[in-house]
């Protein structure tokens, strides 16, 4: 509930609630965390995320495979990290009731996320990468490389 309340407001009291509350319910938590108003965290005990790091507002994380965001990273508006899939493969259930299969996202240092990207279940965003507005990641982002496009794909290098 506090949660949603800090979420509407915009102020140094809202910003240092919502960070008092991601220090105390995410896995782990490192110094100098902004989050944005409006930020969506499901399964808080999968999140780990290091110092430095700005998550800017209306994103949605949902970390029941675990997502782990490494130090110096800047996410901007309206990203969305996923860390599951839906499965269709029971063909006697709706795929709704499908089971979900749960993969790691890792985030390395030195990585900016561009507004409205989306990084899906089991992707490794490698140091000092690029991910382009909009894109859509569902594979490995080298060190270095900058990915853009759905599916997002090399456009460039950040030397």
């Amino acid at each position: 509930m506090l949660w949603s309340l800090s979420s509407i407001f915009d102020g140094p009291v809202a910003l240092g609630l919502r960070y008092s509350i991601l220090k105390t319910l995410a896995q782990g938590c490192g110094d100098n965390v902004f989050i944005g108003k409006s930020v969506c965290i499901r399964n808080w005990s999968g999140l780990s995320i290091g110092s430095n790091v700005s998550i800017h507002a209306m994103c949605y994380i949902d970390a029941a495979g675990g997502v782990t965001v490494g130090s110096n990273v800047s996410i901007a508006h309206q990203v969305s990290l996923i860390s599951f899939d839906h499965t269709y493969r029971d063909a006697s259930l709706p795929i709704k009731y499908n089971p979900n299969e749960k993969a790691t996202i890792a985030i390395d240092e030195d990585v900016w996320i561009g507004c409205g990207a989306r990084v899906l279940s089991g992707v490794v965003v490698g140091r000092r990468s690029v991910v382009a507005a909009g894109a859509v990641v569902n594979r490995e982002v080298e060190p270095g490389f900058i990915v853009g496009g759905v599916p997002a794909k090399k456009i460039g290098t950040t030397s």
